[in-house]
């Protein structure tokens, strides 16, 4: 059974159709087709196209959140924490083909219209950098933590722009394995100096 009220089934096509065309080009009338709904009814809802995105970013903020907190419980070293978010390439491998990452994608665009969303749209590359930088703290790499933290968001944002522009999931997997490699000798490092320190 579907327990979805209105709002969630707008805000829920409007994050999708913003994804795939971007927010420029989603207009009131495409969400509406898509929830199939009357614009009365939509209008109810939402009265700017500004406070629908405000919505999906909420929505985007919320569902990372879980995600992060799932990856807590689920991973038992940072290592294998750290893992999961360099996976997200492999899980959402077709959507990033067509789409290129929903984050840096949105965010871009937010830059060129200068919108007012845009620092908004940004706590979601912060929410990231922030529980990549524990994750590394946790691994050992408390000084370099939130360097290590951009590098790894830089890397992934570029392989999903490439693997966008180029349609290429085998350099998708490619760059995947390459960042794990890297991840893995991040780890044998902090190993060594905790080591040598003790």
């Amino acid at each position: 059974m579907n327990h979805k009220t209105t709002r969630d089934q707008i805000v829920e096509a409007a994050n999708k159709l913003i994804y795939q065309q971007g927010y420029e080009h989603t207009s009131f009338s495409n969400i509406a087709d898509a929830v199939q709904i009357s614009r009365g009814n939509f209008y109810y809802h939402f009265k700017s196209k500004d406070k629908i995105l405000h919505a999906v970013i909420n929505e985007r903020l919320t569902n990372t959140r879980k995600m992060l907190a799932q990856w807590e419980t689920e991973g038992k070293q940072a290592e294998d924490r750290i893992r999961s978010f360099i996976h997200i390439l492999i899980t959402n491998r077709e959507k990033i083909k067509h789409y290129g990452c929903p984050v840096g994608t949105l965010c871009t665009e937010l830059a060129k219209l200068n919108h007012a969303s845009q620092a908004e749209a940004n706590e979601l590359f912060t929410l990231f950098r922030t529980w990549l930088g524990k994750q590394f703290t946790q691994l050992g790499r408390g000084a370099d933590a939130d360097e290590l933290a951009m590098h790894l968001l830089a890397r992934s944002q570029g392989v999903a722009t490439l693997a966008n522009a180029f349609n290429d999931e085998k350099f998708i997997k490619q760059e995947v394995k390459q960042m794990c490699d890297w991840l893995r000798s991040c780890a044998e490092d902090a190993a060594q100096t905790n080591t040598h320190s003790n």
